[in-house]
């Protein structure tokens, strides 16, 4: 489970989409991000899926290494939907269990939830794993640039940013090495009741904390070591520059923003 995680991790490869200025696919990212809040019927969803189709299959990332990340939150997938069937109110009643009742509504809701949540995991995926983490600090500056006018430090939020998606497949994979260490010396994670399964967590908590904790010393005594002052007077080797790809996957954007706009007002 530990490392079926995607999101912060990188998978190189040769694709266009890799090739997009990382600012083109972070408002791509966000414009998918809004539509899935724009749609309010099946029509969108399914124009939505089909666009994700596409730029996966583009992405050359393999669709079963996008999939098992999803399995890191099947359970909220499953918290949401049982939420949502029981707890949404509705006039079209379809049975009872026990004082709760599933009403048509609910099951229509709960159904929309869940999609939902599964595009924006696999969405937000594709942006980390086709993005180096260089490439997405600098998006995210250049982005955040024009905020600088009203005193937003851009440089230090884009790096903070960069840093801790970065920190997320390390300290899963720290996660994975101690809870093997403590199961080999005979910890038990898996059986119990939900007090038990707490209780057992803290002989991981407490080492992951400090190995969290040291690699971020480690890592600001050698930001230190190398002269780090921030993003004044920083130059870059590779500049980012838009091109041809970037203005087809601008207009592909605004084609899919517009279309769902029309299937929501139709």
């Amino acid at each position: 489970m530990i490392r079926d995680i995607t999101i912060g991790q990188y998978y190189p490869a040769n694709s266009y989409i890799h090739k997009l200025d990382p600012r083109m696919k972070l408002l791509g990212t966000f414009i998918f991000i809004i539509s899935l809040f724009i749609s309010n019927n099946f029509y969108g969803y399914l124009v939505s899926f089909l666009f994700l189709a596409i730029v996966i299959n583009i992405s050359k990332v393999p669709l079963r290494f996008m999939l098992k990340g999803l399995k890191a939150i099947f359970i909220i997938i499953i918290l949401t939907v049982v939420l949502n069937v029981f707890f949404t109110p509705g006039k079209n009643v379809l049975f009872y269990i026990g004082s709760l009742k599933v009403t048509e509504e609910g099951i229509y809701f709960a159904a929309f939830m869940a999609i939902r949540l599964i595009f924006l995991i696999i969405g937000s995926s594709i942006l980390t794993l086709t993005t180096s983490p260089i490439q997405l600090t600098d998006g995210i500056e250049y982005s955040l640039n024009p905020l600088k006018k009203i005193r937003v430090p851009a440089h230090e939020i884009a790096m903070m940013m960069t840093i801790a998606l970065r920190f997320i497949p390390i300290l899963l994979e720290e996660t994975d090495k101690i809870m093997k260490a403590q199961m080999a010396r005979g910890a038990d994670f898996d059986t119990g009741g939900i007090v038990k399964r707490a209780k057992s967590l803290i002989p991981l908590l407490v080492p992951l904390f400090i190995s969290a904790f040291r690699r971020a010393d480690d890592l600001a005594l050698a930001m230190e070591a190398r002269c780090y002052r921030g993003g004044e007077g920083r130059t870059r080797m590779k500049q980012l520059r838009y091109s041809k790809y970037d203005g087809v996957a601008f207009g592909v954007l605004v084609i899919y923003l517009v279309g769902l706009v029309v299937i929501k007002i139709l």
